[in-house]
């Protein structure tokens, strides 16, 4: 059974969400092991080095003073955190896009279950950060969560026409 027009216009976007999710992924890696390596004390002489002229141009400058600010109040155990989580959220996703890509049945219902659950947790700390980039990558895992639900009815079909 071949596949139809809208069949592969939600195959392309959907295979172009999970390369975004992958890329993503790799990125919360690198992170978590950058959380590993770097101490608070580097990340704070940092940012103070990359925001002085802005600072001192904009005293009142808002995302300069949350930057500062966040800075401030990373320590050990923040930064131990920080790192668990995004290693453990890379690599959870890194698996889950490996399998979504090599077309594994099973990737499908459990990419759904867990891209959910990190929806639930990112609604969660928007519910008190407000922050628009959470807000953002909810929306984003919204729409890549209908891809994959698509996606999935889609090979399920062609799975049960082809008796596999």
């Amino acid at each position: 059974m071949a596949l139809t027009h809208s069949e592969r216009e939600v195959g392309f976007f959907f295979r172009l969400s999970v390369f975004l999710k992958g890329v993503d992924a790799v990125l919360e890696i690198v992170g978590g092991v950058l959380a590993f390596l770097v101490s608070p004390t580097t990340v704070a002489w940092l940012v103070d080095v990359l925001t002085r002229k802005e600072l001192i141009e904009d005293p009142h400058d808002k995302i300069v003073g949350l930057l500062r600010q966040a800075a401030e109040h990373y320590s050990i155990t923040g930064s131990t955190f920080l790192a668990l989580y995004l290693l453990a959220h890379g690599l959870v996703k890194i698996f889950l896009v490996v399998g979504l890509l090599k077309n594994k049945m099973w990737a499908y219902p459990v990419s759904l279950v867990v891209l959910g659950m990190f929806m639930v947790y990112q609604l969660y700390r928007y519910s008190y950060s407000h922050s628009l980039l959470m807000l953002g990558l909810t929306i984003f895992d919204l729409i890549v969560v209908w891809l994959i639900w698509r996606e999935y009815l889609i090979q399920r079909r062609h799975h049960s026409a082809h008796g596999r």
